[in-house]
């Protein structure tokens, strides 16, 4: 039954109604100030003058929303398989099966895997196909053929699959298939595009920095190289017990070289992290392809016939460099972040010894094995220790495995602070600080227990390092403890949409919340604004996973609101959005108000843009699409950012 307003209009379906609070009117049109709002007001802070290799404070106070056209580029990163995902499933495409459960959500089975079912998705290709092969085989061919095989034949015996826990993780359903099935498309075997070759006496020999820092071709912000980053300090912001960790770091930046321009670190801006495979992933990649001891480390000339890779955002470009092995695996390639790939597969069945795992491989290379290859492309994670470990015969040369792996891209992180007025003090002077916020990321292992991401998983072996030394009474800064960095995104919507004025709602969830931290402590700067700031903040248990509480510069409860999803009320952040629908209602209306938004995309970001929208409708007296209109032109304007 639809719900209706006072006035008896009919309220539309999947609508929300915004309750009755002190903050929520939603029978009241007219936008105006909230009451009682708090008006900060701080004593004047005296401010650490930065050395002249970097911006003044008064300079860096004065930034804006513009973008310095000067600016160096940064590249953004590839999105990761998920996000293609959940937008072929928004389309319609596609519909992941799995048991119900807490936690991440890790599909088991895609639907449907009948030949004929996918082809009444498809149609006859064009744009469905296309739209599809981005979480399908991604090599142009999603159309399935089925086995022309007869289980009941005398003639017919299955294909005897590796006997190995790796291989049964993999949950493949390989059907009818036998070592005489006819497999027909079969990827050609990819192109070998790079090669090792001894060095000559001429080259010059190099320290390598491998445990520490990327080889110098590593380019992620082209024309400069990444910054070696002193960790200053870290702490769990978490308590124990909370289902997600979160760690904060204070980086040491002050001898972060001048780029181009008046680019400096802004509030809301994003730092590019290169973190490193871990140590123990390399060398098992290593054993698994039986590669020797003495090999990994030596010098070897690398020689590429095009594109980027290892530089990451290089020229695309024929390459000759000196590098090694280990050099390659710990900076260069991807080892557990995207799903396998067709290419991969077909690589892996040319360097198979045993029959079976041959041909299972050419069936996951084939029409006939498109089924299993979706499942394994959007079932549980997979990673490349983990597909090598399944198919134990397969050993190809490093060079070939590599060519057909991701290239490890940067992952990036907010500022958690307002970087221009961070300051410490040592006993030379003003060492300039950047802060943020980490939480680790987790998914299943096959071998039992979490597996950690890429560069929360570093970041946490770092900060480990840190907390036991600060434990033992020593300074992290005497272990010359390094995160490789760069000046990432400092144009990005935030940064450019965060004004000195006017009144602003903050909305974040989990480690989302960080960047707005730095936005409060910059407000606070400020002697000729009211300050009206409202801040929402997710989290799933205040007592385990509140991060940063007591540590805004402000009386939080006056500006503050803690929304619980397993503690206290059991509400989402969307929940508080219409709670406070009189703020939410005046921010839209006012010359210069805006609301940020800060979190997950899928989740938390389109349940609060649905729960504004809630707001328009109720107090807008609008439609859904004219509500949905109305927020669109918002975002437009810039009053909302996500």
């Amino acid at each position: 039954m639809a719900h209706t307003h006072s006035e008896g209009q009919p309220r539309p379906e999947g609508h929300i109604c915004c309750p009755e609070t002190t903050t929520s009117h939603p029978n009241d049109p007219i936008p105006s100030e909230p009451k009682d709002i708090l008006h900060i007001q701080l004593p004047p802070i005296i401010t650490e003058h930065r050395p002249d290799s970097l911006n003044s404070s008064a300079t860096s106070l004065n930034y804006t929303s513009s973008s310095n056209p000067e600016s160096p580029w940064t590249p953004a990163t590839e999105p990761h398989v998920d996000n293609e995902i959940e937008e072929l499933k928004d389309e319609g495409l596609v519909t992941i099966a799995s048991a119900p459960h807490e936690g991440p959500h890790f599909p088991d089975q895609l639907i449907p895997s009948d030949p004929e079912e996918v082809k009444k998705i498809l149609g006859d290709g064009g744009e469905n196909t296309r739209l599809i092969e981005k979480v399908c085989c991604g090599e142009g061919c999603c159309k399935l053929e089925a086995l022309q095989l007869d289980p009941e034949s005398k003639d017919y015996v299955p294909v005897v699959v590796p006997d190995n826990d790796a291989f049964r993780s993999l949950k493949l359903k390989l059907g009818p298939l036998s070592l005489d099935s006819k497999l027909t498309k079969i990827l050609d075997l990819p192109a070998e595009v790079l090669s090792f070759v001894p060095i000559t006496e001429a080259t010059a020999p190099f320290e390598s920095t491998v445990q520490k820092h990327p080889p110098r071709f590593v380019t992620p912000h082209p024309p400069y190289e990444v910054f070696s980053a002193k960790v200053h300090h870290a702490r769990e912001l978490t308590k124990a017990g909370a289902e997600k960790r979160t760690y904060h770091f204070d980086l040491d930046v002050t001898d972060y070289p001048e780029e181009s321009g008046t680019v400096d670190f802004v509030v809301g801006g994003a730092i590019g992290v290169c973190a490193p495979n871990s140590e123990e992933l390399v060398d098992e990649v290593f054993d698994l392809l039986g590669v020797p001891r003495f090999v990994r480390d030596k010098q070897v000339t690398l020689k590429t016939t095009g594109g980027r890779w290892p530089t990451i955002w290089g020229d695309e470009t024929p390459r000759e460099l000196t590098t090694t092995r280990r050099e390659l695996l710990t900076w260069c390639s991807d080892l557990q972040s995207y799903p396998p790939s067709k290419p991969l597969f077909r690589v892996l069945a040319e360097y198979a010894h045993a029959p079976n795992e041959k041909k299972i491989l050419q069936y996951l290379s084939s029409a006939q094995g498109q089924a299993a290859f979706c499942d394994l492309r959007t079932g549980p994670h997979l990673t490349i220790t983990q597909i090598l470990n399944a198919f134990p015969s397969s050993q190809p040369p490093l060079n070939r495995l590599i060519s057909v792996l991701n290239t490890l891209m940067p992952r990036f992180y907010s500022l958690s602070q307002d970087p221009m007025i961070s300051c410490q003090r040592d006993g030379s002077g003003c060492r300039r600080i950047i802060e943020m916020a980490v939480t680790v990321h987790e998914t299943p292992n096959w071998r039992g227990g979490p597996r950690k991401g890429v560069g929360s998983g570093f970041m946490e072996r770092v900060a480990h390092k840190a907390i036991a030394a600060t434990a033992n009474g020593i300074q992290p800064l005497t272990l010359d403890l390094r995160i490789p960095m760069f000046r990432g995104l400092m144009a990005n919507p935030l940064a450019r949409e965060f004004c000195m004025d006017g009144p602003m709602m903050l909305i974040g969830s989990g480690v989302g919340i960080a960047p707005f931290r730095g936005f409060v402590h910059r407000r606070l700067r400020s002697d000729n604004v009211t300050n009206k700031v409202w801040v929402v903040q997710g989290i799933r248990d205040s007592l385990l996973d509140e991060i940063y509480s007591g540590d805004w510069g402000v009386q939080e409860d006056k500006i503050k609101t803690i929304v619980q999803s397993r503690g206290g009320q059991h509400e989402y952040v969307q929940d508080a959005v219409r709670h406070q629908a009189d703020i939410v209602w005046f921010l839209l209306n006012a010359l210069d108000g805006r609301i940020f938004v800060c979190g997950s995309a899928k989740g938390m970001g389109e349940g609060v843009e649905r729960a504004v929208v809630d707001v328009v409708i109720d107090k807008g007296n609008l439609n859904a699409e004219e509500a949905w209109a109305f927020l669109d032109g918002k975002k437009r304007e810039g009053v909302y950012i996500a």
